[in-house]
């Protein structure tokens, strides 16, 4: 009874959620349209989408708790924060909204999954098939062809995917996510003003363009981060893994509504695909945990 009542409600883990994800999607929008009109350089935007969140992010913790961050510092985790922001800021001088959303997410998962199966983890018949669709789907949105997304947007789209996803897998288990976020941040801006100052000679920043960066960093990143985890209270981890699967769709009709962007036939299938697929080996993963979890019951 007492554990019921301590439970979120549903409708206000519904709505978080749906709030964090649309803050999500809307980060490749606010960086596609700063760097569509040349609103400002990639290296500015993502220094002042760094300083902003990590601003943002000290005062909610200090707001919070009264102090300070006080996470022991991972300058490993933080160095991957910066690699994603920058190659995330680059890619998207040449890619749309949805392409880069779908690279970024398809990335990010495939690395985790190989990080599971580096450490040992077992795959069903039908995970290694779903792992091999969410591969070909990508593999196929990048072959060249009149629709092919640039080759050098998308690999560092892809390389962004997968800093984001060793440095989700640096994350996991911390005792103080926000806090740990609010560091790595501050420890990552740094290193973001360092490439800004070797690109200065093509810096370049309007009054919108420096609006959208601290949007990306204040609002759809360090709040969107917070209302993440508050969402996370009442998701398990399947359908936390689950609904991250609607960024990417999010992200491409809100390219088309704001960014008069094109949803191809190419992106419509490469996403079937590797979102299909990523679903297929998320499913087949939290199946083989529930059957382990009776196995080892019964034997007791």
């Amino acid at each position: 009874m007492h554990e019921a009542k301590n439970d979120p409600p549903a409708l206000r883990t519904v709505l978080l959620t749906a709030v964090a994800m649309i803050a999500f999607a809307a980060n490749s929008l606010l960086c596609r349209l700063a760097l569509q009109h040349a609103s400002i350089d990639a290296a500015s935007f993502s220094s002042i989408r760094l300083i902003s969140g990590a601003l943002t992010l000290a005062l909610i913790v200090h707001f919070k708790t009264g102090r300070t961050s006080q996470t022991a510092p991972d300058w490993l985790a933080a160095t991957m924060l910066f690699a994603y922001v920058a190659f995330f800021s680059f890619a998207y001088l040449t890619l749309s909204a949805g392409t880069g959303a779908l690279i970024l997410f398809g990335a990010v998962q495939l690395t985790m999954f190989g990080a599971g199966l580096r450490a040992g983890e077992m795959f069903r018949p039908i995970a290694w098939f779903g792992f091999a669709l969410a591969v070909g789907g990508l593999v196929y949105l990048m072959l060249p062809g009149v629709t092919a997304p640039a080759p050098l947007g998308a690999s560092l789209m892809a390389a962004a995917g997968i800093a984001w996803g060793v440095y989700s897998l640096r994350g996991r288990g911390s005792a103080d996510p926000l806090g740990a976020t609010a560091g790595n941040f501050l420890r990552a801006a740094p290193m973001a003003l360092a490439l800004s100052a070797l690109l200065l000679a093509r810096a370049h920043a309007t009054p919108v363009g420096i609006v959208l960066a601290v949007a990306s960093g204040a609002l759809t990143s360090g709040i969107g981060y917070v209302i993440w985890y508050a969402a996370l209270n009442g998701l398990s981890a399947m359908r936390a893994a689950t609904v991250q699967l609607s960024v990417p769709p999010i992200a491409a009709f809100g390219g088309v509504l704001l960014l008069s962007e094109a949803i191809t036939p190419r992106l419509a299938a490469a996403s079937a695909a590797t979102l299909g697929g990523i679903a297929l080996v998320l499913a087949s993963r939290t199946r083989s945990t529930r059957e382990t979890r009776v196995s080892a019951t019964s034997d007791r």
